[in-house]
């Protein structure tokens, strides 16, 4: 009974949150599986076709999935270490107390806080034909007209609402850096460079290997920014992943297709997880 009644406390807290995971995470995930292998129908009375994988082959032999999924790659690669090291370079610049800290802290976190539909916006008028950074740097460029000026647009603004929540995760972690090791590698000759290589980074890196995966995974799942930005335009150049699964799904109300591209996006983003967790972890021990 006391057993019972030791387990029963933390069974009773645990239980609304498990419940919503299931409701909302577990079970969207089994019913877009479900849906992948149908051609699947809204329309009340119309029967569902089972079609078993080849919503799976049509996705994988669609040159507009690899392309989606080329700009996926390419925002991932143009917004993650960039968040990486600016997040880290402003929490090492912020992290020593001053009267000025929590305003620079408040001010480089509001980005994170914004709504992204807003900033979307915000970034698609900056960038106009007749926008202030067409006028502030003295071109004639159609930024969101041409697939590659495009993602330079949309990757700013990933790297600006994203370096906030970087800075915020690397002060706490800078936090439980050893005083005592830093103070003993001065001690020993090391310079500012020497301490942060073999001190700060090694006492921080399961943070950074948090960091690098969350960010990856978000850069994978992009959407708001593309859907409001360009809406793939021009001519789907710049649809992400994500945007070209919606269109699918909810233009073209081709739900099947859309689900399958979903789940093979959700078994990607577990293998890229899987892989960078092997990494950071064969890092650490060695």
């Amino acid at each position: 009974m006391d057993q019972v009644r030791r387990y029963l406390a933390p069974a009773l807290f645990i239980a609304p949150g498990m419940l919503l995971y299931l409701v909302f995470i577990v079970y969207p995930m089994l019913q877009a599986v479900a849906m992948s292998l149908f051609d699947w129908q809204v329309v009340a009375g119309a029967v569902s076709v089972f079609r078993g994988l080849d919503n799976y082959a049509r996705a994988l032999a669609d040159p507009r999935v690899w392309l989606s999924l080329s700009n996926s790659g390419v925002y991932m690669l143009f917004t993650v270490p960039p968040q990486i090291a600016l997040g880290l370079g402003v929490a090492l610049l912020l992290k020593d107390k001053s009267p000025a800290q929590p305003f620079f802290r408040v001010l480089y976190y509001l980005p994170v806080v914004t709504s992204w539909v807003v900033v979307s916006l915000l970034f698609k008028y900056l960038f106009a034909d007749k926008g202030l950074i067409n006028w502030g740097l003295g071109l004639q460029v159609s930024w969101l007209s041409d697939r590659w000026t495009a993602m330079v647009a949309i990757c700013a603004l990933g790297v600006w609402k994203g370096i906030g929540w970087s800075m915020m995760i690397f002060l706490a972690a800078l936090q439980g850096v050893p005083q005592a090791l830093i103070e003993a590698s001065k001690i020993d000759g090391a310079g500012p460079w020497m301490r942060f290589r073999t001190v700060t980074i090694p006492a921080i890196w399961p943070t950074v290997a948090f960091v690098t995966i969350m960010l990856v995974i978000g850069g994978l799942n992009v959407f708001t920014s593309v859907q409001n930005m360009t809406g793939g335009a021009p001519g789907g150049d710049t649809d992400v992943v994500l945007t070209y699964m919606y269109r699918q799904a909810f233009e073209f109300l081709d739900f099947g297709y859309g689900s399958a591209i979903a789940v093979l996006l959700t078994l990607l983003v577990f293998a890229l997880s899987a892989i960078q967790l092997r990494f950071f972890r064969n890092e650490t021990m060695a």
